[in-house]
């Protein structure tokens, strides 16, 4: 059974959650983060414990596919905001709303509309067009988002790049990474976000028609504006939204409840679907603030059974232990090692001048065994993130990084 953070011993029956614009009555015992956090400044605080992983880098296929199958309704819906949490302050920049209760909501819409958020007791184990085999179709998708194989780096060369969001780690495609229900998550949200780059600096769309035109981007390959009456929008963006209305409007953000598309309870939400949604500002600015702080414990073993199997995930976003001088793998500097500090070394060698690391940064991230900051320090933390090494492993003392 996967280990729970949930808060006990609540006296009334009922909570009240107030948070921005939005009001969301649920039952105490629904909710699994705690009800007094202020989640519009902090988020929900991943009471799950996910990691940056939901599974064992080096489980089987099958095995990750049946912790990902044993996951609840509810617990589909966190691991979304733990990913969506982590992002926040590019979400709320790139999509323009500062709702993030919002911005939750959206992405349970995408979510019911791909895969009705496991409520069919699939879980996050949701496949479509493996047919011809892994990785060969570009529709090949899994998970809650459905993510394509396309949004990952090392995919089909033919296949369209997504190499336009330097603030959100890539992973590259194996089924290892493919599979897992928080990657797969990590990538879906980065997939969107690739289509709201093109949507602003290529077809100069504003407003809430730059998150429609990425959503239908998201299903189609392309978010071009097409006419108010597109059939496009209709059955894809415009019904996400509705359904998302529904999840921020009747109060199922935090509980099992689900709906999908066509479900008769959303009619109402269906007539004037972007009502609801801020006058937003989507924009491309630099992201300059700090990622939110989250109440999981920085290092945690979370373990959920799935039919025969038992696996242990180790969450490995690790707090550092003072060292003199240098914190290795804390590129940076948060003081704490994750796979946000491979992103920081890829994005520092992409551009120096919009993302270069610090003096200390340079040195902590210096740690493969070869002197001078390279992609194989990314790789190595990346190695880190999947378990391979340990914090206490860096720096590394061979010369070749492996």
């Amino acid at each position: 059974m996967k280990i729970h953070k949930r808060i006990v011993g609540f006296v009334t029956a009922a909570v009240m959650v107030m948070c921005g614009s939005g009001l969301q009555t649920v039952a105490a015992g629904d909710i699994a983060h705690d009800p007094s956090r202020d989640v519009q400044a902090e988020g929900v605080g991943n009471p799950f414990n996910y990691g940056e992983r939901n599974t064992p880098a080096d489980a089987s296929t099958a095995e990750i596919r049946a912790i990902n199958h044993a996951m609840s309704v509810q617990e589909v819906k966190y691991a979304l905001y733990k990913e969506i949490d982590e992002h926040w302050d590019l979400l709320r920049v790139r999509l323009g709303e500062e709702d993030r209760e919002k911005v939750y909501a959206l992405f349970l819409g995408v979510g019911s509309r791909e895969s009705t958020l496991g409520g069919n007791g699939d879980g996050a184990d949701i496949e479509t067009a493996q047919g011809q085999g892994f990785g060969v179709s570009s529709a090949h998708a899994y998970g809650t988002l459905q993510t394509a194989v396309t949004a990952f780096a090392d995919a089909d060369p033919t296949f369209m790049k997504e190499e336009n969001v330097p603030e959100m780690y890539q992973y590259s495609l194996s089924e290892s990474t493919f599979y897992d229900a928080i990657i797969s998550n990590h990538m879906g949200i980065r997939k969107i976000l690739h289509f709201v780059e093109i949507a602003i600096n290529e077809h100069h769309l504003e407003g809430y028609q730059v998150v429609r035109a990425s959503l239908k981007g998201f299903n189609t390959g392309w978010c071009d504006y097409t006419g108010e009456n597109d059939g496009y929008y209709a059955g894809y963006p415009d019904e996400i939204i509705a359904l998302a209305h529904w999840y921020y409007d009747e109060g199922h953000l935090y509980d099992n409840e689900f709906t999908w598309t066509t479900d008769k309870r959303a009619d109402q939400y269906r007539s004037d679907p972007w009502g609801w949604w801020s006058d937003c500002s989507p924009s491309m600015a630099e992201i300059t603030s700090a990622p939110p702080v989250t109440t999981s414990s920085e290092t945690s073993v979370a373990t959920t059974s799935a039919t025969t199997t038992t696996a242990t995930t180790t969450v490995t976003t690790t707090t550092i232990a003072e060292r003199p001088d240098v914190t290795y793998g804390d590129a940076n500097c948060d003081g704490r090692v994750s796979i946000a500090d491979a992103t920081a070394i890829l994005q520092h060698l992409g551009n120096r001048d919009k993302y270069g690391l610090t003096a200390q940064g340079l040195q902590n991230a210096d740690i493969d065994g070869q002197q001078g900051v390279t992609a194989n320090d990314a790789l190595v933390l990346q190695k880190v993130d999947a378990g391979l090494y340990k914090v206490d492993d860096l720096p590394l003392k061979n010369t070749d990084g492996n």
